[in-house]
Parts: C-alpha cells; sequence; structure tokens
C-alpha cells in the first residue's frame, strides 16, 4: 500500500488534502443553512427548501459547461478561477442579512462547485495511471468524509445554526487552498498532460456525445433519483429534527448525525470498496439506492434517537455503495478526449439535490414535523424510481463491454 500511495501525483496529493479541509469547513456551515434560515430569519420551510435547492439548480444548468471548459482552456485556468471565486462566495454567505442575499450567495455557491468540482476530478482521473485511479478517487471520497467528521461538530460549537461566522473561516481556508494550487501548478508543470492543440469539441458536438451514450443516460437519470434521496440528509432531516418535538435539541442531535454519517463513511468505505470491486459498476449503485429509500423510511418512524441513529449507519452504507464507485463508472464508460465532458455532465445528477429541498419543504408545510411517515414514506418511494433505469444501465454495459470482448478476440 505504501508503495501505491508514493505513486500518486504531488498535484493529485494536493487535490485530496484540499478536499478534506474544504469539506471541513463546508460542512461547519453549510448544512446548518437551513436551520439558520427557518429559526433565525424566520423563513417558511418552502422559502427555506428554494433557498437551500438553487445552489444545487445552479450547479445543474452549468454542470456541464464546467467539465467542458475545462476540456477546452484547461484545467489550471478553471480550477484556480473557480475556487477563488468560492472563496469569495463564503465570505458573502458571512456578511448576508436577507433571505434574498442568501438566495443570490447559494446561486453563485452552486456555479463555483459546479465547475471546480468535475474539473478536479478530470484532473485526477488524467495525472493517474489506470491502476491507480480506484485508489485515487476512493481517497478523495475519503478525504471528504473525513472533513465532514469534525465539521459539524466544530460548527455545532461555532453556533452555526444562529451565526454566519463560520462562513469566514471557510473563505480564508479556500483562499489558502487557491494558493497552494496555483504552487503546484507552477511547481509540475512538466509532468501534467499537454492540453491538445486539436480543434476544441462544440458544445453542440459535446451533448450528442453524451446523449447517444445509451448505457450514460439511464445512469444519469437513475442517479438523479438516488441523490434525491441523499439530499434529504442535509436538508428534509435537518429542518425535520429542528422542530420535531420527539427530540430536545434537534441542531445537536443533527450534528451528531452528521459526524456519525462521516465515521461510519471511514469505517466501511474500504470494505465495502473492496467487495464492490468485485461486481460489475452498477450493482453497487442499485443496491445504495434501496439501502437509502429503506433509512429515509426509518427517520419518519424514528421516535427516539437510537433508531436515528441506526438509521444513519444504513444511509451511510447506501450513500458508499452510490458514490465510491461513481467516479470509476463514469471513467470506465468515457472516452479519454472526453473524460471532462462526462464528468461534468454527471452534474445534472443534482436536479435530485434541486428537488430534494423544494420536496422536503412542501411535505413539511403540509404536514408537520410531527407526522414523520406522511413526511418521509413518499420521499423513499421517489428515491425508488431510480432503480429501473439502473438496472437498465447495467443490462446495456454488460451488452457493451461483451460485444467488445467479442470484437478483440476476433481482431486478435
Amino acid at each position: 500500500m505504501k508503495q501505491h500511495l508514493q505513486q500518486i501525483h504531488p498535484l493529485a496529493w494536493t487535490i485530496i488534502i484540499g478536499t478534506m479541509f474544504g469539506r471541513l469547513v463546508t460542512s461547519m456551515s453549510i448544512p446548518f443553512l437551513s436551520i439558520y434560515l427557518t429559526q433565525v430569519l424566520g423563513a417558511s420551510h418552502s422559502q427555506t427548501g428554494i433557498t437551500v435547492a438553487v445552489s444545487s439548480l445552479a450547479g445543474v444548468l452549468v454542470s456541464f459547461y464546467g467539465g467542458y471548459i475545462s476540456d477546452v482552456f484547461g484545467r489550471k485556468i478553471v480550477m484556480l478561477v473557480s475556487v477563488f471565486g468560492w472563496a469569495c462566495v463564503f465570505f458573502g454567505f458571512s456578511s448576508a442579512q436577507h433571505i434574498w442575499v442568501f438566495f443570490l450567495v447559494n446561486t453563485l455557491n452552486g456555479l463555483c462547485r459546479a465547475v471546480f468540482e468535475p474539473t478536479s476530478r478530470a484532473l485526477l482521473s488524467d495525472i493517474t495511471p489506470p491502476d491507480h485511479k480506484l485508489l485515487v478517487f476512493n481517497l478523495r471520497y475519503a478525504a471528504v468524509n473525513l472533513g465532514v467528521v469534525f465539521g459539524p461538530i466544530i460548527g455545532l460549537q461555532l453556533g452555526s445554526a444562529k451565526s454566519t461566522f463560520p462562513f469566514v473561516i471557510a473563505g480564508v481556508v479556500y483562499i489558502a487552498y487557491g494558493i497552494v494550487l496555483f504552487m503546484q501548478f507552477s511547481a509540475h508543470r512538466a509532468s501534467l498532460p499537454v492540453r491538445s492543440e486539436a480543434r476544441a469539441p462544440q458544445l453542440r458536438e459535446a451533448l450528442a456525445v453524451t446523449g447517444r451514450d445509451r448505457v450514460f443516460l439511464p445512469v444519469l437519470v437513475g442517479t438523479i433519483f438516488c441523490v434525491l434521496g441523499y439530499g434529504h440528509f442535509s436538508s428534509t432531516l435537518a429542518q425535520y429534527l429542528a422542530v420535531d418535538t420527539h427530540f430536545s435539541n434537534g441542531s445537536q442531535v443533527f450534528s451528531y448525525m452528521l459526524s456519525l454519517n462521516a465515521v461510519t463513511v471511514l469505517v466501511v468505505q474500504y470494505p465495502i470498496v473492496r467487495t464492490a470491486s468485485k461486481f460489475p459498476p452498477l450493482v453497487p449503485l442499485i443496491l445504495g439506492n434501496i439501502c437509502v429509500a429503506l433509512s429515509l423510511v426509518l427517520f419518519g418512524v424514528a421516535g427516539g434517537v437510537a433508531l436515528l441513529m441506526f438509521s444513519v449507519v444504513l444511509f451511510t452504507v447506501g450513500e458508499v455503495l452510490l458514490f465510491t464507485m461513481m467516479d470509476m463508472l463514469i471513467d470506465r464508460i468515457a472516452k479519454p478526449e472526453w473524460k471532462g465532458t462526462y464528468f461534468g455532465t454527471i452534474g445534472f445528477n443534482n436536479l435530485g439535490n434541486v428537488m430534494a429541498p423544494v420536496l422536503g419543504g412542501l411535505l413539511l408545510d403540509e404536514f408537520g414535523a410531527t407526522n414523520g411517515p406522511a413526511v418521509f414514506v413518499p420521499l423513499a418511494l421517489s428515491t425508488a424510481l431510480g432503480l429501473p433505469f439502473l438496472i437498465t444501465a447495467h443490462k446495456r454495459l454488460h451488452a457493451r463491454e461483451r460485444t467488445e470482448a467479442a470484437g478483440t478476440s476476433q481482431s486478435a
């Protein structure tokens, strides 16, 4: 293992470590935003849902461009502009005092994330040898969750549910991340892949490539519903716990649930990935969808902390199954010259994150936090709608690879 770690590119380590600190400061601020808006600004659940959702909506609208422009203009310039822009967004959160300002700043938050994230993942794919990609992608995912282990607890201590000060810390950290990235790009310029001077692909052409992919399309649609279920954890569930009379201190319980979620990822990620890598890549996504849907039902019927925490563990197993293999799946089905485009286009599955807070907010306004099953059972059923699409993608990928293998054996 030590030998494999030593072969990881220094810039890849920068992204992995930067991701850890970025998620630490993000998780001590953003997850508490919905509680802050309802309890401090007095916004309704629907208003809060729309304000939280706009980040994902903006991300969906530009997610394709995030990967596409990095294919055209290069990873370096796109990552640096977006990371420093992201720092400005967090300073904007810290100074916001009205809900319309939060709406505007959260829109910019989604734009920066939708440009930076697919570009950084495409760069990881560029600079990592094929036999180390699973390790690198999972190190990045572990870094995300290592940051989230401590972020919510720190945020709780800093009063994130009642203050915007933690956003200042997030802004400073992202400025530092951008400076280190700039230095690393400069130091390792010679070892980075050279961007082709060939004609840049046109946007219409790029859309056609992903649109014609009979495996990618059902993967995209299926994961929209997966992300829909996943999105309720930090939006609907946060609001539900903050006002549910079963829990005297819902904000504190929620922060512990966030940390348990991250700890569980770190504990189960390696054995799950090791096992899941032996199966076709869409099987883990199918099982993950089922786990997330079941956990949402349990959130709705839980009357005590013990069942809530068990539900978090089940939810987290589903999350790991869904997201640890996602990058490898996209890397597997994308052509090398279109990787940025594919990583960007899969960002359209954030439509699920757009729908989650809005749908959850509407159900909370309609049924209230005292009727958990009426809120969470519909959310679970909507999540399970992704299963037919994932099963279809699984069958098509199997057929494609079997055909390619037959063609290779005949040419040999």
